[in-house]
């Protein structure tokens, strides 16, 4: 029986808008270890305004007032990039230019980078108008990837700086322990993710039907390796939600406490609100938010979506956890003030990840 959320909508009307919600279901401080996020200094937050549509001058500003990417990844060799590309439409993903603009920022300090992801799905290959469809299999998890990159410019973008693009989803994968675990006490995820020095989230901000927002710690839902876990993330949420994770934040600290989180950096350039990750109207926020704390980052980010901490399972779960951050009040904010840029988005309608499934009508393939 479908959810009571859902009886006026069309059915195809609602996975046209949202097909893939259910899977898009990540000096100054430099964090390499989990227990950086639980004590660390103060955190620093920069807030830039994006103007005449110059995005990379807004994120190189970003960065230089954090003290500089030479800083910010002191000791630090080699950094991962990871966007948020849950699906093939540019209109709900990580533009491009921030990522080129952070790679270029990055190479010219001298660092090894990668772009590093594992969408949800994509058009023709895992999802249609009549559902969104879950798998394991190697070679479609492949197509969908490639074709998310292709499409979106990001395989050009690496061919121009000559850098890797990494599918998350499928080659070597390794057992990691997550310390201090909510739910998944050991995660598999790509061996590229262990050799790395410092994992850079560079998500999209948006809002979102199962997490309440789509920021810097969300953004790691993309590292579960669909052949481990499949793809739409079905498995780990479906786990997740009988051990009781409330709006996923289980599985996303989890993956944060496995990974070794550093700068995240959010492109505001455009916002999403309401019904979000995929299906919302847009909204231009014209804003770049980065931070040395993916916590402290993204309780500003939340901030300027007029949300309250608490409002966001993650960031409440975090805090009760005794995670640091645990008020702005104890960030540095730099730049453009919070109030000064503040827009209350439009609330998504949250429901549980089972709901979505059966609405979805999805299968396993």
């Amino acid at each position: 029986m479908k959810s009571d959320k859902f009886s006026s909508l069309d059915r195809r009307e609602f996975l046209k808008k949202s097909m893939v919600t259910a899977g898009a279901i990540a000096a100054a401080p430099v964090f390499g270890s989990c227990s950086d996020l639980f004590s660390a200094p103060v955190p620093l937050v920069s807030i830039v305004k994006i103007k005449d549509d110059k995005v990379d001058n807004a994120v190189e500003k970003a960065i230089d007032l954090l003290g500089g990417i030479e800083q910010l990844t002191r000791r630090k060799h080699k950094i991962m990039l990871k966007p948020n590309l849950v699906f093939d439409d540019p209109n709900c993903t990580t533009k491009p230019v921030v990522i080129k603009t952070l790679a270029q920022l990055l190479k010219a300090a001298g660092k090894e980078v990668v772009i590093g992801e594992g969408s949800a799905a994509a058009t023709g290959i895992n999802a249609d108008e009549n559902g969104v469809y879950f798998t394991r299999k190697k070679d479609l998890l492949d197509k969908m990837q490639q074709l998310v990159f292709d499409k979106l410019g990001y395989s050009d973008l690496a061919r121009e700086l000559g850098i890797p693009l990494i599918n998350l989803h499928t080659g070597e994968l390794v057992d990691v322990e997550v310390p201090d675990a909510h739910f998944f006490k050991k995660l598999t995820i790509h061996r590229s993710l262990r050799d790395i020095d410092m994992l850079c989230s560079v998500p999209m901000m948006k809002t979102h039907v199962l997490a309440t927002v789509s920021l810097g710690l969300k953004n790691v839902i993309g590292l579960y390796p669909g052949t481990a876990y499949c793809s739409v993330r079905s498995c780990v949420h479906d786990q997740a939600e009988q051990g009781g994770s409330p709006g996923i934040a289980y599985e996303i600290l989890d993956m944060v406490k496995a990974n070794k989180m550093g700068l995240t950096v959010i492109d505001g350039s455009m916002g999403m609100e309401g019904d979000g990750p995929s299906g919302g109207p847009l909204v231009k926020m014209n804003l770049i938010i980065a931070g040395t704390s993916p916590l402290a980052t993204d309780m500003v980010a939340a901030a300027t979506m007029g949300y309250e901490p608490n409002e966001v399972p993650t960031l409440a779960v975090a805090h009760q956890a005794g995670m640091r951050p645990a008020s702005l009040a104890e960030i540095d904010i730099r730049g453009e003030k919070i109030s000064d840029v503040r827009r209350k988005f439009v609330r998504a309608n949250i429901v549980p990840y089972r709901s979505i499934k059966e609405w979805f009508g999805a299968k396993e393939v």
